[in-house]
């Protein structure tokens, strides 16, 4: 299936020519699925859930799906936690404490509270919200929006309900064009001219490549629209044996292809005639490129868009500040996004993103680095390529990122080069022996 024929299978229904007026965002309920634990991010999903991983300076990954919802105008929302989720409940309590003109919580935190007879954990994405169907059913939602809380990227789901809607289909997956490398992490979709999806394959080792191209793949962004009556009967089927299983990617959506009516929905930027911006950070190199591109000159992902507000808590810190202006004990920040409570003391920074309440002492050079909240960096460092963790206290004349030999004995080094830094790395260090002068 073509690019254009993808577009025109999607509809021919925008902002200005709805059908539904805006009474589907209010029939919608939004599932937010944020138990995971991201073990592709190393150290940084140690602690907590992925979807509570920093990002872009001031917020978190779930800010993102978050903001979404409320900006499509989708005020039930379910955030379905499990794995480490005490930061991300505080995130969540703090952050998006919003309520209905009834005055009921926008949105509501669901963890993992073993309703089943088995007592177990959530065991896939499609029996976290199984568990959880004595209160999601009490919502009377007509649709079921279901999210990853980990994803980087602005939608307007408005349409892609208003695409499932006509269509008439039982499911809808919202997909972008991937390369065939990258495809390969993700499920892929096999469509016709029609957008229905005819073929779905989890992460597979060959991808198939959209029609009339051999290097562009159709995949899936983990992001699906339910009918909620035809989801909970299937979930239930799939629960007693009689239908798919745990997960929506490996059981579920294999089982309903040519059974039920399926469909797909295009994610894609109509202006510049290309796949939407859409990040999923699951590893260490691209958590840190995404980050990185935020410093672009003109970056794909515009965060200062004031008609989509990406939200988030706002942490109650002073303006950040530069201090000293001599030739070689200068504060000073280039193509960088500094944020409120840092305090850049004498040191120069090139093209980072460095997060809240951040002290980077004289004589330090950060670059291509990525610094998480609360932390110091002492006198003397030099970081180049780097992930530094939260809370992390950096020794003076530390040096990170210009010898990857040597730094992978005493952190993570990614496969494209990023180096890792928590503290508990740094607290296993033998200061004396291990530390390598700037």
């Amino acid at each position: 299936m073509t690019t254009s024929s993808l577009i025109e299978a999607r509809g021919r229904f925008g902002d200005k020519n709805r059908l539904f007026g805006n009474s589907l965002p209010h029939r919608t309920l939004a599932l937010v699925l944020a138990g995971g634990r991201g073990s592709r991010l190393q150290g940084l999903t140690d602690w907590r859930a992925k979807p509570a991983v920093p990002f872009g300076g001031k917020y978190r990954l779930i800010d993102f799906a978050l903001s979404n919802c409320i900006n499509s105008g989708i005020g039930r929302v379910g955030i379905l936690t499990q794995y480490m989720s005490h930061s991300l409940n505080q995130h969540v309590q703090q952050g998006w404490g919003m309520t209905t003109p009834d005055g009921a919580p926008m949105m509501q935190l669901l963890p993992a509270q073993q309703r089943t007879k088995e007592h177990n954990w959530y065991t896939g994405t499609a029996d976290a919200i199984y568990q959880n169907l004595d209160i999601i059913r009490g919502y009377g939602a007509e649709y079921v929006l279901v999210l990853a809380g980990d994803h980087i990227y602005k939608m307007d789901y408005r349409p892609l309900i208003e695409e499932h809607v006509r269509t008439e289909a039982d499911m809808t997956i919202c997909a972008i064009e991937t390369g065939v490398e990258e495809a390969r992490q993700f499920g892929v979709l096999g469509v016709d001219d029609k957008g229905s999806v005819l073929r779905f394959s989890e992460k597979p080792a060959n991808p198939e490549t959209i029609p009339g191209t051999d290097d562009k793949c159709l995949s899936s962004m983990g992001v699906y629209v339910f009918n909620a009556k035809f989801l909970y009967q299937e979930l239930i089927n799939g629960h007693e044996g009689k239908g798919s299983g745990d997960d929506f990617g490996k059981d579920v959506i294999p089982s309903l292809i040519g059974q039920r009516k399926v469909m797909s929905y295009a994610f894609r930027d109509d202006v510049k005639d290309e796949a939407a911006y859409w990040r999923d950070v699951g590893t260490l190199d691209a958590f840190w490129q995404a980050n990185l591109e935020l410093v672009d000159i003109v970056p794909p992902l515009n965060l200062y868009d004031k008609d989509w507000p990406i939200r988030t808590f706002a942490t109650q810190a002073p303006p950040a500040k530069f201090v000293f202006d001599s030739e070689d004990r200068c504060g000073a920040a280039v193509n960088s996004m500094i944020c409120d409570g840092c305090i850049i003391s004498g040191a120069r920074i090139k093209n980072s993103v460095i997060c809240n309440n951040v002290v980077a002492n004289e004589q330090t050079e950060i670059d291509e680095s990525v610094i998480l909240p609360d932390c110091i960096v002492g006198e003397h460092c030099k970081l180049r390529r780097v992930v530094l963790d939260r809370y992390c206290e950096v020794p003076a004349g530390t040096t990170i990122g210009y010898d990857l030999e040597a730094d992978a004995q005493r952190f993570h080094v990614s496969d494209g080069g990023v180096v890792l830094v928590t503290q508990q790395m740094i607290e296993k260090l033998d200061i004396n022996n291990d530390r390598i002068a700037a």
